[in-house]
C-alpha cells in the first residue's frame, strides 16, 4: 500500500469536531494511525465520552480514510477512553485558536 500514515493524518484534517470548530488532528482527537497490508486503522478518541457528535465524526473519519486509500481497503476506526483526552494533546495551532497559545 503506497498510503502512509502522514497522508491518513493529513486526510484526517478535514474532518472537524463541530463544537470545538477545530479539526480532530490539531484538537489532539487521533491517538494512532496503523497503514498495513491489511488495511488502515485509526485509534482516536473524543475530547468527553458524553460527546453527541461522536457518531457522526467516527462516521466521517472512516469516509475520509476510506477516500484516501485503494479500493477494498479495511477501514477500521477504534475508539478509545484511555488516556484520557486534555488540551495539553492539542497543536500550537489548536491552542492559538482558542487562545491558550
Amino acid at each position: 500500500m503506497s498510503i502512509d500514515d502522514d497522508a491518513i493524518r493529513e486526510a484526517l484534517r478535514q474532518v472537524d469536531d463541530p463544537e470545538a470548530g477545530m479539526n480532530i488532528v490539531d484538537l489532539g482527537l487521533v491517538y494512532g494511525i496503523d497503514v498495513t497490508e491489511a488495511g488502515v486503522r485509526v485509534e482516536m478518541t473524543m475530547t468527553t465520552a458524553a460527546c453527541p457528535m461522536t457518531d457522526m465524526i467516527v462516521d466521517q473519519v472512516r469516509d475520509v480514510v476510506t477516500a484516501t486509500v485503494p479500493p477494498g481497503t479495511a477501514v477500521n476506526v477504534e475508539l478509545v477512553w484511555d488516556p484520557p483526552w486534555t488540551p495539553d494533546r492539542m497543536t500550537g495551532i489548536a491552542r492559538e485558536h482558542f487562545g491558550w497559545g
